[in-house]
């Protein structure tokens, strides 16, 4: 069966209950939430100025707090999966040092979001984190947190409302503080993600394109295979590093730049790694291309295809995938009624996102937890609204 999913409402009231046990019955002023994502397809392109194609999740994180006097900020989450301590303080005084990286983890993308904010604090608060999007799921975990924590600052002290601006500084966050060279897509869509939309996001120009994706007969199923590598942290910057060699070789400002003509013209001057990881994207940025092209006419089995043929090349060119992943694609795709299914997010574990129709929901999860050695959890979603400020009243 698949998760049930908390609504946001009732993030909202664990928020507020953990707050007022935390801060002596005291209720919090604001609240706010912002969502983590699914990637349709798109993978690994972003970082080279690709085209992705996400789409927000019903799953997101919820942050809720209030001013306090002093400088002081005190923030607690409630997430089983962090590392302790689960409350953090530290002070906003003008020793930059405060807001330095160091230890729990989880706080490192809080004090990043504080440090990037676009209307610098002085002032005080205390704020409690709650989240239904799973760590290390490939779900984008980190990005809501970060975004949902700007849109919570942003109703203690607002910045202009630039929401581009808004994802650009989360994504900076991600860089300095918690030392992930990502690119633009995980923060963008939770900023301006669509309620019944896909996103294709320009990664280059940070354009986006709504695409609907509202048809009834349609299901998004995510199963997360509850595996996470050690090589994930690890690989993503020696994947970044191999692309840049690659295009600088092609004398190409970024892979984004480069056809398939261009790679097979200088292969003799890359090595095999470069020539496979360069491959892959570039493939990859056109396969998005043609995916959201296929998805605005209907045409599910074609965008089904490009599924797979993503998943196909992040295994053999990329080398992200990993035995739990493939396993998992495999058992969906032998279920009649199912378009296409993938790999998504970094590698190396986390989940897979596969299109079906409604009527094979059932059958697909059942076939999975036969033939998949591990123990699988699913979601059935639908494309969510973006980052929000949330009523307290």
């Amino acid at each position: 069966m698949a998760s049930d999913v908390p609504s946001v409402t009732e993030l909202l009231q664990e928020a507020r209950r953990v707050y007022m046990l935390e801060f002596g019955n005291e209720s919090p002023q604001v609240a706010a939430c912002a969502p983590g994502r699914v990637n349709l397809i798109g993978e690994h392109t972003d970082y080279n100025q690709g085209l992705v194609l996400p789409m927000a999740l019903p799953l997101v994180t919820v942050v809720v707090g209030s001013r306090a006097s002093g400088r002081d900020v005190t923030v607690v989450t409630t997430s089983k999966d962090a590392d302790e301590p689960r409350r953090v303080v530290f002070n906003l005084s003008s020793d930059a040092s405060a807001l330095s990286p160091g230890s729990p983890r989880w706080a490192n993308y809080v004090k990043g979001v504080v440090q990037h904010y676009r209307a610098p604090f002085v002032q005080g608060f205390r704020a409690v984190i709650v989240s239904s999007v799973p760590l290390g799921g490939g779900l984008s975990s980190s990005a809501s947190l970060e975004v949902a924590f700007y849109t919570f600052l942003q109703q203690l002290k607002p910045d202009d409302g630039d929401k581009l601006s808004k994802a650009l500084a989360c994504q900076q966050a991600e860089h300095t503080h918690a030392g992930v060279p990502c690119g633009i897509m995980d923060q963008f869509v939770s900023v301006l993600g669509r309620e019944g939309h896909a996103l294709l996001i320009d990664c280059r120009s940070l354009e986006a394109s709504p695409i609907p994706l509202t048809d009834p007969d349609l299901v998004i199923l995510i199963t997360n295979s509850n595996v996470k590598h050690s090589l994930a942290g690890s690989e993503y910057p020696i994947r970044r590093q191999n692309c840049e060699e690659a295009a600088a070789i092609l004398g190409k400002a970024s892979l984004r730049d480069a056809t398939v003509k261009d790679l097979e013209d200088a292969r003799d001057r890359l090595n095999d790694v470069n020539y496979r990881r360069a491959r892959h994207v570039i493939e990859e940025i056109d396969r998005t291309a043609r995916a959201a092209e296929a998805l605005k006419k209907g045409a599910y089995k074609e965008f089904g295809k490009l599924m797979v043929e993503s998943h196909n090349s992040l295994r053999d060119l990329y080398e992200v995938s990993c035995r739990e992943l493939d396993e998992l694609v495999s058992a969906a795709m032998e279920v009649d009624g199912l378009f296409g299914s993938r790999m998504t997010g970094g590698g190396f574990g986390g989940c897979t996102v596969t299109l079906l129709q409604a009527s094979a929901v059932d059958k697909t999860i059942l076939q999975i937890q036969e033939r998949y050695r591990g123990t699988p959890t699913f979601y059935v979603t639908t494309p969510s609204e973006g980052a929000r400020a949330l009523s307290l009243l």
